[in-house]
């Protein structure tokens, strides 16, 4: 357990490398650190509050969209922040300290997503006035089962994929920093408080603070990245010599576990650990394990799933003032993505040359020694760092940034949540429901999902993966794929139906969820351990998860399409604002979920129209300069895609 971290003796002479008296992660809060974790919570909890009474929270827009009035920074900074979680900082130097900078390649395709969200995805949704992502799809294809249906799977996606990664590194961080067995309790704490934003201030509370906790995940990842790679030898000399400072000390393995026998050559600790000799590219061959290269193209595809029709990215471009503020949101937040790749990934290679015995180790009894997980403890490389590296004081302040990530996507998705719940659930069933009722109701939902999300902590104790964020991204590699087909040919193909996108979405669904159940009913064998018998069946061993995604997305697609074919056409009347060519239309549209009756106005029906679809206009004085900078944003990005090829 935690106390055995503090066993260890290092054998390595690189100057790289600390001693043992510095491996003792037996952690001291001091009173500086308790300081700054006090004055952290009070100034949240004090901003929480004072953005909740400052708008109107007795209206569903109101509490849900945040009057729809966010000012540009606050709506990119808020994506941003909803975006980069405690399972990036976990995550994303994990797999660094585990494979180099491939990982980064997720951070650079969703800088392109983004600007996709804020031209293509926003101008439609604002026309089509929404506030759910799966309200836009009962609109652009007519009945329910749709729309219910994607409700029901968004909300047991978040409890089991999004809240479940949330928690799952919190604890990791929590249990080194706090030197507990059980943290349960702190768990807990976090997601009540986490509620508790949600319950009382709506989206503007979380919106406010988001854009709080932005600023301190940055200027904390900014000191400790400068530091660790600092103590690393440098840039240039992490980028040489990772591949070899990164290896852990054979003979300190031995010395500890007979386990991992010099005569098992295939799974000895040295051939375990050995660290990709691509560790420096994005592009890596199609063999690679970790990215190949074809799987950037689905890579592409969940990331523009996730940032254009997830409802906790998209509801922060909803409460934009306007679409240029939604554009010039998506443009903040794109550049920032550019960060992780520094501030996340460098630090966690820093982190496994630091420290190759532990964050490096592979051998599964002697990483049960090391992190309590048989698996590795690449999961374990930036809350080392924080240990570490950082003086008293420090330390606390960067335990505020992580909790502040957790909080952030837990806020985000707690009101997400309820507002599909509200929105596309229970005013099904309660259609007279007022705005007050339906404010109560979506607190008590969020209630709901904290009981579930605590229920669900002790499992989380039990699981153990070597790398977080591949698991994050394989789930949604199953999953994502027929939905962001169906969301791409609603925005870009009028002809796509009703039956041909219902019935893609279940088939490209089904195809996922079996390569879900068996992935995780046959578990990878643990490296080192002698008579390893792989018994995963080929469509595992043979199909990487990203080449499974892009798979599924070409089965998903190519059924809406033949489907819709051989079915009647949607009526163009019923597609005004709901499709990217007619998102500036004025006509009224026919919606058979909301019929005309005689006595309706049709001046107002008519002022209606016009209304959304001037939400679709930019403002023309700054339309030139949003789709430049957007232009220079990509340029950018392109140029890091190519530096680091």
């Amino acid at each position: 357990m935690i106390s055995s971290l503090s066993t260890f003796v290092i054998c390595h002479s690189s100057n790289n490398h600390y001693d043992e008296n510095e491996l003792d992660l037996s952690v001291s809060i001091g009173w500086t650190d308790y300081l700054a974790i006090g004055i952290y919570f009070v100034l949240i909890l004090a901003i929480g509050f004072w953005s909740s009474r400052t708008n109107n929270q007795n209206t569903v827009d109101g509490y849900f969209l945040a009057g729809r009035r966010m000012h540009w920074i606050l709506v990119g900074a808020s994506i941003f922040s909803s975006n980069i979680g405690s399972e990036h900082f976990i995550g994303l130097a994990g797999s660094g300290a585990s494979s180099g900078i491939g990982i980064a390649s997720f951070e650079y395709i969703g800088l392109y997503t983004i600007l996709i969200l804020g031209w293509y995805f926003m101008p439609v949704y604002l026309a089509s006035n929404i506030s759910t992502v799966p309200e836009y799809l009962q609109k652009r294809f007519g009945g329910q089962r749709i729309r219910v249906y994607l409700s029901v799977l968004t909300l047991i996606l978040y409890i089991f994929t999004k809240i479940s990664a949330n928690l799952y590194a919190g604890a990791l961080f929590i249990r080194l920093l706090l030197n507990i067995d059980n943290i349960l309790i702190g768990c807990i704490i976090l997601i009540v408080i986490s509620a508790l934003f949600t319950i009382i201030g709506g989206l503007t509370a979380v919106i406010w603070t988001d854009a709080i906790q932005t600023a301190l995940m940055i200027i904390g990842a900014i000191y400790l990245s400068m530091k660790s790679v600092r103590a690393a030898g440098g840039y240039e000399k992490l980028m040489e010599n990772f591949a070899i400072d990164g290896l852990p000390d054979r003979l300190e393995c031995q010395s500890f576990i007979g386990a991992c026998n010099a005569s098992v050559v295939n799974n000895s600790c040295v051939s375990c650990s050995t660290i990709t000799p691509y560790y420096r590219n994005l592009f890596r061959p199609a063999t690679d394990p970790e990215i190949p290269w074809p799987g950037i193209i689905s890579i592409f595809i969940s990331s523009l799933w996730y940032f254009c029709s997830d409802q906790v990215i998209v509801q922060r471009a909803l409460a934009a003032r306007n679409l240029t503020h939604v554009k010039a949101g998506c443009i903040l937040a794109s550049l920032l993505k550019i960060t992780p790749m520094f501030l996340l990934v460098l630090p966690g290679m820093a982190a496994r040359m630091l420290w190759p015995n532990q964050i490096g180790c592979s051998n599964p009894d002697y990483c049960q020694k090391v992190c309590d997980s048989r698996s590795g403890c690449t999961n374990f490389a930036y809350p080392y760092l924080i240990i570490k590296l950082l003086p008293k004081g420090a330390t606390g302040l960067m335990f505020s940034v992580i909790v502040a990530a957790l909080m952030s996507s837990l806020t985000s998705i707690f009101n997400s949540a309820s507002t599909i719940f509200i929105v596309d659930i229970y005013l099904r069933f309660r259609r007279k429901a007022n705005e007050i009722e339906q404010i109560i109701v979506g607190r008590c939902f969020v209630v709901v999902l904290v009981i579930i999300s605590v229920i669900w902590v002790p499992i989380l104790e039990q699981s153990h993966n070597s790398q977080l964020f591949p698991y994050i991204q394989s789930v949604t590699s199953y999953l994502s794929p027929p939905l962001c087909a169906i969301y791409v040919l609603a925005i870009l193909w009028p002809r796509i139906t009703e039956s041909g996108a219902f019935w893609s979405l279940i088939i490209g669904l089904l195809i996922g969820m079996t390569r879900f159940i068996l992935e995780y009913s046959y578990p990878v064998p643990t490296c080192g351990t002698i008579d390893i018998v792989d018994r995963r069946p080929a469509i595992i061993t043979k199909i990487h998860y990203l080449h499974f995604g892009i798979i599924s997305f070409s089965i998903s697609m190519l059924l809406a399409i033949i489907i819709s074919l051989f079915t009647k056409k949607i009526d163009s009347k019923r597609l005004y604002r709901l499709t990217y060519n007619t998102r500036h239309s004025e006509e009224i549209r026919q919606d058979d979920n909301c019929p005309i009756v005689d006595g309706d106005d049709e001046h107002k029906r008519k002022s209606d129209a016009e209304s959304h679809a001037a939400a679709a206009h930019d403002d023309k004085r700054f339309v030139h300069l949003t789709n430049l900078i957007a232009i220079i944003v990509i340029m950018i990005g392109t140029f890091f895609w190519g530096f680091y090829a």
